[in-house]
C-alpha cells in the first residue's frame, strides 16, 4: 500500500470541512489516511455520499493461531467502512461516534486472498442517530464478512 506520510490533522480542519469533503481530501492525498491504515495495510479508497471503499491486502503477519487472517482485521476494514458511510452525510462542525456493530464473518481470509474490498453504504442518516451497512469482499466480488452499525452524531 502507498501510505501518507506521517501529519496531523487538527480539530480545527476537521470541524471546518463537512463529512464528505474530509473523506475526499484523504483520498486524494491532501490529508493523511488514519494512523492504524499503515498498521493493517489498508486504505480510504473512495468516498461519494453516504458510500465509501476502504482496500486492503491482509497480510501473514495478520494470522491467528488457526491459520488464517485473525478477525480484526476484517472488523477493522468494515468498522471503518461503517463509519465513514456515516461520516460522508454529516454537515461541517458534526462528528459521530459507534453505539453499536453487528459483523458476521462468512469466510475465512489468507495472505492469498489478495486485496479485499469494505464497501459502507448509509441506511439511515438520522440527525442524532445513524446506521449504515457493510461488505467486505475479495477482488471476485466474493462476500467475506458483512456488518451493520449505529452511530451518535454530536457537534464537535
Amino acid at each position: 500500500m502507498n501510505q501518507q506520510p506521517a501529519r496531523e490533522t487538527s480539530v480545527e480542519q476537521i470541524r471546518a470541512l463537512g463529512g464528505l469533503e474530509f473523506l475526499r481530501r484523504i483520498v486524494r492525498g491532501e490529508l493523511p489516511q488514519a494512523p492504524i491504515s499503515a498498521t493493517l495495510n489498508f486504505r480510504l479508497a473512495s468516498a461519494e455520499p453516504g458510500v465509501v471503499v476502504f482496500r486492503g491486502t491482509p497480510l501473514r503477519a495478520f494470522y491467528n493461531p488457526m491459520e488464517a487472517v485473525h478477525g480484526g482485521f476484517s472488523a477493522t476494514l468494515l468498522d471503518s467502512a461503517l463509519a465513514c458511510a456515516i461520516v460522508s452525510t454529516l454537515e461541517p462542525g458534526y462528528a459521530s461516534t459507534t453505539l453499536e456493530i453487528k459483523i458476521n464473518f462468512v469466510r475465512p481470509i489468507t495472505d492469498e486472498t489478495g486485496e479485499v474490498a469494505a464497501e459502507g453504504r448509509i441506511i439511515h442518516p438520522g440527525k442524532r442517530i445513524a446506521t449504515s451497512e457493510a461488505k467486505l469482499t475479495d477482488s471476485g466480488g466474493k462476500l467475506l464478512a458483512h456488518g451493520t452499525t449505529t452511530c451518535m452524531i454530536m457537534k464537535m
